[in-house]
């Protein structure tokens, strides 16, 4: 299922039991409690896969980048690679995991996803299905689960004429795993959808906030001009901070700048680097710069969320609203 590495960064890999071929896994969220210690389901982590966290029962505290989430039956996670995530404290809930690695899912430009025209980094981060469409989603991944066991060389429900399937076998159930995943989570985003995103008017002011939030993903270390994004996606500074506005709610500078703030969030609870280290990592000259930088995004300083979140000592870290 994950393997826990404890390097430089801590994060946690793809790493699959027995002869398992596929790049989709599926299992209970109690199946990885017994394979994983208390200690280690408690802890904060960055993942190098996506994953796909439904609660069917009970209750939760997850968090997702240090912001609570509160899951009863029906929520929907997903965590993307690189973003900060924790189980939470209780242990009286269940659900299903559905661990996807990267090159499972289509490029972002081929044939099949632009026919479909579905983006699964638009996939909002957390969704609540109605009891209806919980059975509907329970059986879909009931079944991804059910197929994806037939040639698992580990799992009790591997049929026995399935041994040894042939590499043309694994391919073909590889592409109907991931058809299967792409109908699952399309339809939760179609039925979810933002109903306020129907209105034509605001589509291209739509389409440019995600080119920028993409641009961003990639330059917020290096670019922190607004112009230089305006630049890039022919535009100008006043209609991209407008996108920006009208999506999240703020500018589109201080979209990047919570970016950076967010990344030295990661950095300071996956790694042990110095203040110092963490700084020039993120393109601070000097470390006291990035420190005030740090304390007006977050409410602390470097150090006191770094001990607030498990790094040993005692802090205190309160995010501005």
């Amino acid at each position: 299922m994950m393997e826990i590495l404890r390097n430089q960064v801590q994060e946690i890999r793809y790493r699959p039991e027995g002869l398992y071929p596929y790049g989709l896994e599926v299992f209970r969220v109690s199946d990885l409690r017994l394979r994983t210690s208390r200690e280690g389901m408690r802890r904060t982590y960055g993942y190098t896969f996506y994953m796909l966290i439904l609660v069917t029962e009970g209750q939760c505290n997850q968090t997702l980048d240090f912001q609570p989430i509160s899951d009863v039956a029906g929520s929907l996670i997903m965590v993307r690679p690189g973003q900060a995530h924790n189980f939470g404290e209780c242990e009286a809930w269940d659900g299903w995991i559905l661990l996807v690695r990267p090159d499972f899912l289509w490029p972002t430009s081929s044939r099949e996803n632009l026919r479909s025209g579905f983006d699964i980094e638009r996939f909002p981060a957390g969704v609540r299905i109605d009891a209806k469409d919980l059975e509907r989603a329970e059986y879909a991944i009931q079944w991804l689960r059910h197929d994806a066991a037939r040639n698992d060389e580990s799992s009790s429900e591997r049929a026995r004429h399935d041994i040894g399937k042939s590499e043309e076998f694994i391919e073909h159930m590889q592409s109907h795993l991931r058809y299967g995943f792409y109908a699952l989570v399309s339809w939760i985003a179609i039925t979810y959808r933002d109903k306020g995103l129907d209105d034509l008017r605001k589509r291209p002011a739509l389409r440019r906030f995600h080119h920028f939030k993409a641009l961003v993903e990639q330059h917020f270390v290096d670019w922190r001009s607004i112009s230089t994004y305006a630049s890039e996606m022919g535009c100008t500074e006043r209609s991209l901070t407008r996108a920006a506005q009208d999506a999240e709610g703020i500018s589109a500078k201080e979209y990047v700048l919570r970016r950076l703030g967010l990344e030295a969030k990661r950095l300071m609870v996956h790694t042990d680097w110095p203040v110092g280290v963490i700084a020039d990592h993120l393109g601070f000259k000097e470390a006291t710069h990035f420190s005030k930088f740090f304390r007006r995004i977050n409410g602390c300083t470097p150090q006191q969320f770094r001990s607030a979140n498990g790094h040993g000592g005692s802090g205190r870290c309160t995010v501005p609203e």
